[in-house]
């Protein structure tokens, strides 16, 4: 019954679009939006999960608001000195080495482990200082301690607090297809990522 309400929304909106004076691919882009929205996620999407984020402009979303785009993702924290520092800098690289017609379709994203002191301002001068502002593919994210952790298991990142200012964590980039599903995955520091390049190039393809 729902899927028969999804295509009943999707089939009357594409009609009123067509019947507006706007250009046709301007009716297309809007009735291809919300056939996305509207669509049924698989089963293994991370945007089943529930929780509410808050990015580095102090604005709440859901990931499924990224939903339509290839996500690039990472757990890291701001205060962190050792491995941090080496995936922020191995992000920027894959992006710098992504085609740029193919980032036009990709999300980069940084989702903190550290939510207490990752705070809105803290994400937000963090990427100013990593100079991760100047467009609107990086996105910053921090949740409440249990929607972080519950996130983690699924990304397969472990980390542990092992002082009042430093964790110990996994060192993982992944991957996820424009429905939210892991397609790739690669775990180290500094490790070479023609791999991970050639994934979001074939899946921003699609």
């Amino acid at each position: 019954m729902k899927t028969l309400i999804k295509i009943g929304v999707l089939l009357t909106v594409a009609f009123l679009y067509a019947c507006t004076p706007e250009s046709g691919d301007m009716n297309a882009e809007k009735v291809e939006a919300i056939r996305i929205e509207t669509e049924e996620l698989p089963e293994l999407s991370i945007y089943n999960l529930p929780a509410k984020w808050t990015n580095q402009d102090g604005e709440e979303i859901e990931l499924i608001d990224l939903r339509g785009d290839v996500v690039v993702m990472v757990m890291i924290y701001t205060t962190c000195r050792a491995a941090c520092p080496r995936l922020v800098a191995d992000m920027r690289n894959i992006h710098k080495n992504v085609p740029e017609e193919n980032n036009k379709n990709v999300k980069y994203v940084l989702v903190s482990i550290d939510p207490e002191v990752d705070t809105p301002e803290m994400l937000k001068a963090f990427s100013i200082e990593n100079q991760m502002n100047d467009t609107d593919q990086w996105t910053f994210l921090r949740g409440t301690e249990s929607d972080t952790r519950e996130f983690a298991a699924v990304l397969a990142v472990s980390y542990k607090q092992i002082s009042p200012i430093d964790f110990s964590h996994s060192n993982i980039i992944s991957v996820f297809d424009q429905e939210g599903v892991l397609a790739h995955q690669k775990e180290g520091l500094g490790v070479d990522s023609k791999e991970t390049i050639a994934a979001i190039i074939e899946l921003s393809n699609n």
